[in-house]
């Protein structure tokens, strides 16, 4: 790597992560974390931050060079259920800092680009199993359709003035280090804290709402994987389909009784239901496989039992 690497959306639940463990790959110095706020404190002692808006293309290429960066990671968006609330807000924050990035990245201002997409860019129309990587993707939310126009802008950009830029469709993230910020999937995280300080938790999904999900030490290791791998070995320039495990509230609660076994459940499931619904309940991740040889590590009981664990340190 010749330059420098830069994490936009650095305080986030993906971004603070990823932006310790590049730290510890390439060396403090080397890799500089970005957000309109500060992080947390791990975050923020561990190496160089600036206070950069998105939304600013003239700030974001000024830090860019300031700083020699060569790969850029833009993690900046506005999550499904925080996006449905402010529709417009959300797709102006996911779509034009997106097109700034690509245009900082056709500029040859920085020479690898990862950008997010996510689950939420398919729809009730898209096949509910094993979600193929090519197949009807019709989103119903803000979040999702900004998710899918992001990746057509990501292929546009690759083949007309040949960006190298990455994707990955996340699946529901869970972690421990940072609160997450606004999903559908949320109650993931959530219930693990509560779990160990109330010994209850309410869901806001039905009890078989059966989602992807993913431990965030896998979701990181195949966020750098990606962007490691060999251009050329890369057939898709949307976003690759990424998988770990599927399940619903009932089976992440009778995980967590294995180790807890006095906690409880119930259920009131609100707007984000409506969200969930229209998700795929498991993907088909086989191109991911074979084009940079991706394989999770972690089920649902060994992350429940990190989890659990992690908290309560």
């Amino acid at each position: 790597m010749s330059g420098k690497i830069m994490i936009l959306g650095a305080c986030g639940q993906i971004g603070t992560e990823l932006t310790l463990r590049l730290r510890k790959i390439h060396g403090t110095d080397q890799v500089i974390a970005c957000d309109i706020k500060q992080g947390n404190k791990e975050l923020m002692e561990s190496g160089p931050f600036e206070i950069v808006n998105a939304l600013d293309a003239d700030e974001l290429e000024h830090t860019i060079s300031k700083h020699e960066v060569s790969e850029l990671y833009h993690l900046v968006a506005m999550l499904s259920a925080t996006a449905e609330q402010m529709p417009l807000k959300g797709w102006d924050l996911n779509m034009k800092s997106l097109l700034i990035a690509l245009e900082l990245a056709k500029d040859k201002k920085i020479s690898k680009l990862f950008w997010p997409s996510s689950m939420g860019a398919f729809g009730p129309s898209s096949p509910k199993q094993n979600t193929p990587q090519h197949c009807v993707m019709e989103p119903t939310t803000v979040y999702g359709i900004s998710k899918l126009a992001g990746e057509h802008w990501c292929q546009y950009y690759h083949d007309k003035y040949g960006v190298d830029v990455r994707s990955i469709r996340y699946p529901g993230i869970i972690s421990y280090k940072t609160l997450p910020g606004g999903g559908t999937t949320d109650y993931a995280v959530d219930i693990y804290f509560k779990a160990l300080s109330d010994g209850k938790y309410t869901s806001f999904l039905d009890k078989d709402t059966t989602l992807p999900m993913m431990y965030m030490d896998d979701a990181v290791r195949a966020t750098i994987e990606l962007m490691d791998a060999a251009s050329e070995k890369l057939r898709i320039r949307t976003s690759y389909n990424l998988a770990a495990m599927s399940f619903n509230p009932e089976e992440v609660t009778k995980s967590i009784q294995k180790i807890l076994p006095d906690f409880t459940i119930d259920y009131n499931p609100d707007f984000r239901q409506d969200i969930a619904d229209t998700w795929p309940q498991s993907i088909d991740d086989s191109f991911a496989k074979e084009d940079w040889g991706w394989n999770p590590e972690f089920d649902l009981d060994q992350m429940t039992n990190t989890m659990i664990t992690s908290i309560k340190k």
